[in-house]
């Protein structure tokens, strides 16, 4: 049964092979063959699925050892996979969600002449997700890493005769590098320090290891973490991703990319768990993040750049349950699950809307779509319904434990950070109907001599009515009976906390913040006139809509600071090491000149000479003598 495990990247790398050297012969069934080959990868993870489950929790964990990458003396890198239930989780959710968004690429990708390129990149997206999380080691890890991002370089700017998206494209990928050094570099502290880059050795020595060891190899991998999950300081390329066509948003923020930190921080739970003070600082990196996706989400009017801040908001919720340590890592995968579930519906509801309203991006050109598209307006308001956390829905068992888990915290921290995610949850209520109103409900704002609003074809819808089915019911299979906490307790460990605030009052307190953000929503869009520009609004309004100066301050900070940076080592060249070294040419040149003219080619000068020196050495001589 092990063989399976590379088949299981094997069947979309060879898609991606296929479809990408293949040629224009593969115009017409491309598209089949990539999803087909999608879906063979979700059988085979199906497969070991079943397998895993009739063995008993302590020995579900399978490797498979492939062949020696690197067999040199010292310095052994193997290609491995380990197969257990976290990265089973991921498996089921990557080909899952990855096979039905390819099923909806049919439909959604049917005119774009390039179609058969673009099933290849999504085929290489899965596979290089798949290679990320069954690595059983940090640098065939690090592959995967990478292949995501190339791969997320090609799909974003995939159409790449827009200028927007070439410089997404480019500036998702210069950002992510900036992560990947940090993920290089906690691979090179592993290596010096453990001498392998195993997830056995690695894990099992990180308590054993110095507190500075572990405190630079944590601190590197939040930063790889920050870049792939968009998650502060390096969020700012996620909104900008949404140039790519709508199913790489849903594939980015659903299943693969952004899902890629939190995995690497639960996988490396051992080294986090034995330095506290960086645990301090993933939860603060996600406590802001969690706000600062949520507020750029309340002042966005583009439908998909909404969703990117609520997906930056969510992420954030996981990796603050991450830095929990034991009481919250298996809570940030529960809810990474369902957020696969309900983030994946909504990007694919708003492709559907963007089909059926000329591409149209615009919410405030929406209005009264329910009546028109009926099928998107379901299954796109249970993921509306999911995300918010209505009682019974999944984002209800997922996010509700990740508030929980935030008070179990205890003491001060406790409060402070309870208190963050009951105010996230609010504003997540508040910009997510503010996104249902302004899109299915009031009159419609739309020309209709140039807009004919329809519901979009089978192949995108039958995608969006699986995927609400898991909005709706995967929190509650996952909850019932802390099912998925068992499931995961081998792996990542459980532990209750110590929470001064019961479990129903958390409840309580987060459908009070529900009902309070849908409450406000409802007053501002759903008793009036939306216009159809945006007023000027209030200071924060208008820094929310610029991204909360994100990139302003990258610019400022880095653009600028690095231009004046390089000036000034242009400058420091110029002056400094140009001016020694030509100063010190210039000085022998001088001096060789100088000596020059001694060498005359006249006797009677070096007779001269000869006398003077020898009148010189005399008198040294003789007043050596006389003292």
């Amino acid at each position: 049964m092990d063989n399976l495990i590379a088949l299981l990247i094997a069947a979309p790398l060879l898609g991606a092979a296929v479809l990408l050297c293949g040629g224009r012969r593969l115009d017409g069934i491309g598209h089949w063959l990539g999803t087909l080959l999608a879906g063979a990868s979700f059988v085979l993870g199906a497969v070991l699925f079943v397998d895993m489950l009739g063995r008993s929790a302590d020995s579900r964990t399978v490797t498979k050892h492939l062949f020696s990458w690197v067999p040199v003396e010292g310095f052994q890198a193997n290609v491995g996979f380990q197969l257990d239930q976290l990265s089973m989780t991921f498996v089921l959710l990557i080909t899952g969600v990855g096979t039905l968004i390819h099923i909806y690429s049919i439909g959604y990708m049917e005119h774009d002449e390039k179609r058969r390129r673009f099933f290849g990149y999504l085929n290489l997206f899965l596979a290089a997700m798949l290679l990320l999380v069954l690595a059983d080691n940090y640098l065939l890890l690090y592959v995967g890493w990478e292949g995501v991002g190339l791969a997320s370089y090609l799909l974003i700017g995939f159409w790449q005769h827009k200028p927007s998206a070439a410089t997404a494209a480019k500036k998702a990928f210069l950002v992510n590098r900036v992560g990947d050094m940090g993920l290089s570099i906690a691979i090179m502290v592993m290596f010096t320090t453990f001498g392998s880059f195993a997830f056995s050795t690695v894990l099992n020595g990180a308590d054993g290891a110095s507190s500075g060891r572990d405190t630079a190899i944590g601190l590197m991998l939040l930063l790889a973490a920050c870049g792939k999950s968009a998650q502060v300081p390096l969020q700012s390329w996620l909104g900008d991703a949404m140039e790519g066509p709508t199913p790489v948003s849903a594939l980015i923020h659903a299943a693969t990319m952004v899902t890629a930190g939190v995995y690497l921080i639960t996988r490396s739970g051992a080294v986090f768990n034995a330095v506290p003070d960086v645990q301090t600082v993933v939860v603060i990196v996600g406590g802001v993040t969690l706000l600062f996706g949520a507020i750029v989400g309340c002042a966005k009017d583009d439908i998909k750049k909404a969703l990117a801040g609520s997906t930056m908001s969510q992420i954030g919720y996981m990796i603050l349950a991450t830095g929990l340590g034991p009481i919250g890592y298996a809570f940030a995968i529960m809810h990474l699950v369902t957020h696969g579930f309900f983030k994946a519906g909504l990007f694919l509801g708003a492709g559907s809307v963007m089909h059926g309203m000329n591409d149209e991006v615009d919410m405030r050109k929406y209005g009264g779509l329910r009546r028109y598209m009926p099928v998107t307006f379901a299954t796109f308001g249970l993921g509306y319904l999911a995300i918010i956390g209505f009682p019974g829905l999944s984002g209800f068992f997922s996010k509700d434990k990740i508030i929980e888990a935030a008070f179990a915290k205890g003491g001060t921290e406790g409060w402070i950070l309870g208190a963050v995610t009951l105010l996230g949850a609010a504003i997540t209520a508040y910009y997510m109907t503010r996104v249902m109103i302004m899109t299915f409900f009031g009159e419609k704002r739309w020309n209709p001599e140039e807009v004919h609003p329809h519901e979009s074809p089978k192949s995108m819808t039958i995608p969006m009515v699986v995927l609400a089915f898991g909005s709706v019911f995967a929190g509650g299979i996952f909850g019932i009976g802390d099912r998925f906490v068992k499931w995961l307790e081998p792996i990542t460990s459980f532990d209750h906390g110590d929470s001064p605030v019961g479990q129903w009052t958390v409840t309580g307190a987060t459908i009070v913040c529900l009902l309070i953000g849908v409450g406000l929503a409802v007053a501002q869009y759903g008793r009036g006139t939306v216009p159809a520009v945006a007023p000027r609004g209030s200071l924060l309004t208008r820094a929310a809509r610029r991204d909360l100066l994100q990139d302003d301050f990258n610019h400022v900070v880095l653009v600028r600071g690095g231009q004046h940076l390089t000036r000034s080592l242009v400058y420091l060249d110029h002056s400094l090491v140009d001016g020694v070294v030509n100063g010190t040419a210039a000085s022998v040149g001088g001096l060789s000149g100088r000596l020059r003219k001694l060498q005359n080619g006249f006797a009677r000068s070096y007779a001269v000479s000869m006398f003077g020196g020898a009148v010189v050495i005399i008198a040294a001589t003789l007043l050596m003598r006389a003292v």
